[in-house]
């Protein structure tokens, strides 16, 4: 037990910026991620093992969601799998920074789960979409336009945000931290990928689901054109 609470101690000091953070990752999957954390290095796990829990929570609830009948226990059952896996995301991170044991396969491996994981989940929708539309009201083929939507927005969020994070210099050592925004955290609440997991609790209401899920999509494309243009603007001004 103590050497779970020093951990925690450690890790409160080892946490990453929260700029460009949204409330419920600053405030519900990180401490959650850094008692995950703690946990796994009381019982010494290692930062990829860490990740395969992940990857083994998130999986199982995109397998719930393509195979299982959409109902309200089902939507559950997909939400807890999925809030559990991204807290699980958080924590290897933190594992890995509490270790000191960070590495390029580590963050390969990491990455490569989170894009697996983004696009299998839309595809899984699709999937239920088409297997149940008397459930969802999927009386026009046309909605199955709407998850391949989703995902190509999902997919090309996350590529464009993990190669500006790649792109952009690094600050020189020192340098003040950001001060995160409260307003800007707010905001990003739609685009969060743990707001995103709770709409799985509306699985059972058919109609009710595909609408907030549409409406969610929605609001990502609307964010991703407000990103590149961001990014892009930012990067124009790098010099390589």
């Amino acid at each position: 037990m103590g050497t779970v609470g020093t951990a925690l101690l450690e890790l409160r000091t080892a946490q990453k910026s929260a700029k460009g953070v949204s409330l419920y990752s600053r405030f519900v999957n990180r401490p959650v991620g850094r008692y995950l954390a703690a946990g796994a290095h009381g019982l010494r796990l290692t930062p990829n093992q860490v990740t395969l829990i992940s990857a083994a929570f998130s999986f199982a609830a995109v397998a719930a969601v393509a195979v299982g009948e959409p109902s309200w226990g089902t939507g559950l059952a997909v939400w807890i799998g999925l809030a559990v896996g991204f807290a699980f995301d958080s924590a290897d991170g933190q594992l890995a920074r509490l270790r000191g044991s960070g590495s390029a396969a580590g963050e390969w491996l990491d990455h490569v789960v989170d894009c697996a994981k983004i696009t299998a989940l839309h595809a899984a929708v699709l999937i239920s979409f088409y297997r149940h539309p008397g459930h969802f009201g999927v009386r026009d083929v046309a909605w199955l336009l709407v998850p391949i939507g989703f995902q190509f927005v999902a997919v090309v969020t996350f590529f464009g945000g993990l190669l500006t994070e790649k792109l952009t210099p690094r600050p020189a050592p020192g340098s003040p931290a950001a001060t995160p925004s409260t307003l800007r955290a707010v905001a990003l609440l739609p685009v969060d990928h743990g707001v995103f997991c709770l709409v799985f609790l509306l699985l059972g209401a058919g109609g009710g689901f595909r609408w907030a899920y549409t409406a969610l999509g929605a609001a990502g494309a609307l964010f991703l054109l407000a990103f590149l243009t961001k990014w892009f603007r930012e990067l124009s001004a790098v010099r390589r």
